[in-house]
């Protein structure tokens, strides 16, 4: 049993490197997310009650899932800042995120800023519809 355990820490040590070269590039990994979808007209706000979920392309954008529609939001600076494994913290005016807002990130762990982006415009992808025969 203790000859297990070394051999398990060493597994894991090996298998965190290879996982880390394995991740796509930020560019591949946003159209992965946005494959089968088409882009529409840049629009300067979203409403926030039709958003279900978040999640950011590190170093590149805020994807903001609202169901049949998901809005890419290149921030106009900061997005260099981005990072997965933040918290986006929103302070808003009303019921609507717009161009004009900005986001600050924290890390999820420690609650400690880590930066700030000043969001651009939001362009909508909806799905392509499939023809029919």
């Amino acid at each position: 049993m203790r000859k297990l355990l070394p051999l398990a820490l060493a597994a894991l040590a090996l298998a965190g490197p290879s996982h880390a070269r394995d991740r796509l590039a930020p560019e591949a990994e946003l159209a992965l997310a946005l494959e089968g979808r088409v882009a529409g007209e840049p629009v300067d706000c979203v409403n926030l009650q039709r958003i279900h979920s978040t999640r950011i392309i590190e170093d590149t954008a805020i994807l903001y899932d609202a169901g049949s529609i998901i809005y890419v939001n290149r921030p106009r600076s900061g997005a260099e800042s981005l990072d997965r494994w933040d918290t986006l913290l929103t302070r808003t005016f009303g019921s609507r995120l717009c161009s004009i807002d900005t986001v600050r990130l924290l890390d999820s762990g420690s609650q400690i800023p880590t930066g700030l982006v000043f969001l651009g415009d939001f362009v909508p992808y909806r799905k392509v519809g499939r023809a029919q025969p």
